[in-house]
């Protein structure tokens, strides 16, 4: 089947989704089920297994005797390595269909499904195998006794993904967490869980064992709860909403469970006098619209120097009435659906709090006319936003851009750093010292020059206050995902 019949006619049978547990397709036990949604048209894809606490139970019960069997956890690094490498071929063998049911089931165009997310989703698991191959182990002397550093699976691993970009955050995590030889349950979102559940097909044609990849779907109160705070779990990664996180964090604390949290951002985005206008605006219109504005890194909250203020907002909301907000099916759409009606309800609250603050409205703030049968929104622009308002510090996630101007790099630091979150932020300048002292001082985990979204994924990724909790990434994925052991000899 070619790419061009696929997006065109959407050839792709799209089948009821059940649990998967030790290598099978599973009913939950209660037998009931709910259904996930096109975001595009509000109607039904497919009816989705509901499970609860007795299926994450049970699949949690299923990963520990898989880990205790030593099948996956000892099987020799590099067997382990070729069969994640074999799960990386199959999903650019199945780009197309993934990308399609990503894109009907989250709302996104599919030429960021087709283009990026799948693609990346492959290259996560590809890396992690052949990066697992070559970690440098710690070896040291010191008079007559030699020291040296274990680092192996720490057990039972709880993934629970966001809803915005499923099966990309999904292969980041279990990808590194496979490749230290864990076994995983894991717990996609409720509005997004086909393209994760056909995760396990692709298992099973690489021939991972049985019982190492477990994946429940179902409500975040009853098999989130489960997976955070079961005695049996040693390590959670959880991608979400900041209160969640919190939630997620006491309940880990009952067994002290190690977390990895990636939680939300208002991040700042900074575009000095000396930048070049044109690469900044292209920039930061990608910083907020791609995908809708439903994604973390966005570079929500834009601070422009006053100096330009005037020209650059002219030149941004020119651009963003330029982008094509449409069927996300169709390859020259620019933005797709919001995920869901409340969403959509959210976003468009926020909207108007801002303008009940006093910020101005230069373009959007609607729903697209013509398209209301699905969640579709405007790419908005809020400008002369004051930092303390709502709309400033708290995350919308979604395509909505408030812009701050300012006067001196001191203002832009202190502006960028009022704020609970500190995931990421981006700064727009020609002059490199500049760059170097904007980057030092801004709170966040993640800083791009010039640019936006480039990943290597060698480098750690996590951020700070309300953002989160620990990094993940190269070795640091590798760190959180085993336990480290001294072991000490007389020579």
């Amino acid at each position: 089947m070619s790419k061009e019949v696929l997006i065109e006619k959407g050839h792709v049978n799209i089948q009821d989704a059940k649990l998967f547990i030790d290598g099978e397709y599973v009913d939950a036990l209660s037998g009931e089920t709910f259904d996930t949604i096109n975001p595009a048209t509000n109607e039904k894809l497919a009816s989705v297994a509901n499970g609860n606490e007795a299926d994450a139970k049970r699949a949690i019960e299923v990963a520990q005797r898989t880990f205790e069997s030593g099948i996956w956890s000892k099987m020799p690094v590099e067997e382990r390595s070729d069969i994640l490498c074999k799960m990386s071929d199959l999903i650019m063998d199945k780009v197309e269909e993934l990308s399609y049911v990503e894109t009907i089931d989250v709302g996104k165009p599919i030429k960021e499904s087709l283009g990026f997310d799948i693609p990346r989703a492959a290259q996560n698991f590809r890396f992690f195998a052949e990066m697992s191959k070559y970690m440098v182990h710690e070896h040291y002397e010191k008079h007559n006794f030699t020291s040296y550093a274990k680092y192996a699976p720490a057990g039972v691993t709880s993934l629970i993904i966001p809803w915005n970009l499923p099966f990309m955050q999904l292969t980041w995590k279990a990808s590194a967490a496979l490749a230290s030889g864990n076994t995983i349950v894991v717990k996609p979102a409720s509005y997004t869980p086909l393209s994760a559940v056909m995760l396990g097909e692709i298992a099973n044609e690489a021939g991972l064992p049985p019982g190492v990849l477990n994946i429940i779907t179902g409500p975040g109160g009853t098999v989130g709860t489960t997976m955070s705070k079961h005695p049996y779990v040693r390590r959670i990664s959880f991608v979400g909403e900041s209160n969640t996180g919190k939630t997620v964090m006491r309940n880990a604390s009952e067994h002290l469970i190690p977390v990895s949290l990636e939680l939300g951002g208002k991040s700042a985005n900074i575009v000095f006098e000396d930048a070049d206008l044109d690469e900044a605006v292209k920039g930061s219109i990608e910083a907020i619209y791609r995908n809708q504005g439903e994604i973390c890194l966005a570079g929500s909250r834009l601070l422009v120097q006053e100096s330009i203020y005037d020209q650059f907002l002219e030149k941004f909301t020119n651009a963003a009435r330029q982008i094509k907000v449409g069927d996300p099916l169709d390859k020259q759409t620019d933005m797709g659906a919001l995920v869901s009606k409340e969403h959509l309800e959210t976003v468009d609250r926020y909207v108007q709090i801002g303008i009940e603050e006093g910020a101005k409205l230069a373009y959007g703030g609607k729903r697209v006319a013509g398209l209301e049968k699905g969640n579709f929104y405007e790419p908005t622009v809020l400008y002369d936003v004051d930092n303390k308002m709502r709309v400033a510090q708290e995350e919308i996630f979604g395509p909505v851009i408030v812009i701050i101007p300012f006067k001196t790099e001191e203002d832009a630091i202190r502006i960028a750093n009022d704020s609970i979150y500190g995931l990421a932020g981006v700064v727009w300048t020609n002059d490199l010292r500049r760059a170097g002292r904007i980057t030092s001082e801004v709170n966040a985990g993640l800083l791009w020059v010039n640019c936006w979204y480039i990943r290597d994924l060698r480098t750690p990724f996590g951020g700070s206050k309300a953002s989160g909790i620990g990094r993940e990434g190269g070795r640091h994925s590798f760190e959180f995902y085993t336990e480290a052991k001294t072991v000490t000899m007389k020579l």
